[in-house]
């Protein structure tokens, strides 16, 4: 599973995004919206946080660490 954070570089969730993330026990990579015009523009992103799995988008703002665990853990 491919798990990217697209968010911009002023995002201030981030670093609790990556907690989060790193309590479930899920890898991720982040990529700036700023640098990817591509994504930004093929999944219509007008806000920051998004998680995309797989190259494809799921969540379009922070999830909470319950719908984290929800998700990847069931």
């Amino acid at each position: 599973m491919h798990v990217q954070l697209l968010v911009t570089q002023t995002d201030f969730c981030l670093p609790n995004l990556m907690r989060e993330l790193e309590d479930v026990g899920i890898n991720y990579s982040v990529e700036y919206i700023e640098d990817n015009p591509e994504l930004v523009a093929s999944h219509h992103i007008r806000h920051s946080p998004n998680i995309l799995i797989n190259g494809s988008l799921i969540f379009r703002s922070q999830p909470s660490i319950g719908e984290l665990r929800t998700f990847f853990l069931g």
